[in-house]
C-alpha cells in the first residue's frame, strides 16, 4: 500500500477520543508483520514491539477530536458535548457522523439558522456548541432512537480524504494519524535490522481528552528514552504573522522545544539536529510554546523519562480539512528512522 493510500485509510478511519476501535484495529493490520507482539491495554492502547533489552518507545495518538450525543430533544434533534478541543468559529453547518453501539454510522447535520431570519448582531456571533443542534432527519425521539442513537454515541465531522494536487493532501484525524503513520512507517522500513534495543510502539488512546492513554503506556513499558510522534499546527497563511506561526507547511519535520506539557532536554533537542543534519534531513523548530503533546505524559513517569517530540507540519488541525504535504511526512519518516538507528547511544 502506498503512503498516501495509507494515510488515507486511517484519516477516514473512525476514532474519536475514548472509542479508538476501528482505527486501531486498522493499525494492528498495518504493523502486525513488523513486530513481535501487538496488545491492547486496559485504556485501549495498541501497544506494539520487537526486539529485547532496555525499551526505546515512539508515540503517536489513534484518536481524535469529536463529539458525544448529551441529548434528544423530544423534537429529535441532538445536542453534543466535546471531546477535545474545537473551535466553535468552524462548526456551524457541517455533516457529521455517528456512530451508533452496535457500529453502524448515521449522518447528521449541525442545523443553523439562514441570515434571512437573523438580527444583524445574531449574523455576528459564534455560536456555542451547547447552543448548537444536530438534524439526523427525525420528527421525534423515538425516531432518532429507532435510528439506533443513544445519549454517549460519540461522533465527529467527517469530510473523506482528497488528493489536492500531486503531494498535497486534505482530510480530518491528521493530527495524529499522520504521526501513527510516521510510527508504522519506521517499524516497517526497520522490519529486518536488528536494534540494540526493545522498539515499543505505542498507538495512544485519548491524548484529546488528556494525554490519559500516553500516560498509562509509559508506565507499563518503562522506557529509557521516548518520541512522541504528532501531527502539529501549521500556520503559515495570511494573516499569521511569522513570529506567530508554530511550524510551517515545506519545511520538514518540527523538532519541540517546549510547549505547555514538556520542556525538552537540551540533550534529546541536540542529538536531533545532529540526526538530521547528519542525514541532511530539512528540519525545522516548533516555536513555543504552543499546545502539548503525549511527551508531556510520558516524561514524567517512572521518575522521569528522556522524552521528545518530533512533529509533521499540518495545517487546520482540529478541523475535517487538515491539509499537509507528503514531502513533509516523507521526511518526518526519514528523520524518526534515523533516529531509532541511532538511539542506542542515548541509553
Amino acid at each position: 500500500m502506498e503512503l498516501v493510500e495509507r494515510l488515507r485509510v486511517l484519516s477516514d478511519a473512525f476514532g474519536v477520543a475514548g472509542f479508538e476501535d476501528e482505527v486501531r484495529e486498522v493499525i494492528r493490520d498495518m504493523v502486525s508483520p513488523y513486530v513481535d507482539s501487538c496488545e491492547v491495554d486496559p485504556l485501549g492502547n495498541l501497544i506494539c514491539s520487537r526486539g529485547e533489552g532496555e525499551a526505546v518507545m515512539l508515540d503517536a495518538h489513534m484518536d481524535e477530536v469529536g463529539f458525544m450525543v448529551r441529548w434528544i430533544e423530544e423534537d429529535g434533534f441532538l445536542r453534543l458535548s466535546p471531546l477535545g478541543g474545537w473551535d466553535e468559529r468552524i462548526l456551524l453547518g457541517h455533516r457529521i457522523t455517528i456512530r451508533t453501539r452496535d457500529g453502524k454510522k448515521r449522518l447528521g447535520v449541525i442545523g443553523t439558522a439562514p441570515p434571512h431570519i437573523l438580527k444583524e448582531e445574531e449574523r455576528k456571533k459564534v455560536v456555542p456548541l451547547e447552543d448548537l443542534f444536530v438534524d439526523v432527519g427525525a420528527k421525534s425521539r423515538k425516531e432518532a432512537e429507532e435510528l439506533g442513537i443513544r445519549l454517549g454515541d460519540p461522533a465527529t465531522i467527517h469530510y473523506p480524504f482528497q488528493v489536492m494536487r500531486e503531494g498535497y493532501v486534505t482530510g480530518k484525524a491528521f493530527d495524529d494519524r499522520a504521526g501513527c503513520l510516521v510510527a508504522i512507517e519506521a517499524l516497517r522500513i526497520l522490519a529486518e535490522e536488528k536494534l540494540p534495543y526493545r522498539l515499543v510502539v505505542n498507538f495512544a488512546v485519548c491524548e484529546e481528552g488528556g494525554l490519559r492513554g500516553a500516560k498509562a503506556a509509559a508506565f507499563r513499558v518503562a522506557p529509557k528514552l521516548a518520541l512522541a510522534l504528532e501531527g502539529t499546527i501549521g500556520a503559515d497563511f495570511p494573516g499569521v504573522p511569522a513570529a506567530k506561526q508554530p511550524v510551517r507547511l515545506g519545511k520538514g519535520p518540527a523538532i519541540t522545544l517546549a510547549d505547555r506539557s514538556i520542556i525538552v532536554s537540551p540533550r534529546l533537542v541536540r542529538f536531533l539536529e545532529e540526526v538530521a543534519e547528519q542525514e541532511k534531513i530539512p528540519y525545522q523548530y516548533k516555536l513555543p510554546a504552543y499546545g502539548g503533546t503525549d511527551a508531556g505524559a510520558i516524561h514524567l513517569e517512572r521518575g522521569g523519562i528522556l522524552a521528545g517530540v518530533v512533529s509533521v507540519p499540518c495545517r487546520y488541525i482540529h478541523s475535517p480539512v487538515s491539509t499537509l504535504l507528503i514531502s513533509d511526512l516523507e521526511q518526518t519518516i526519514r528523520l524518526t528512522v534515523a533516529f531509532l538507528r541511532r538511539a542506542g547511544e542515548l541509553l
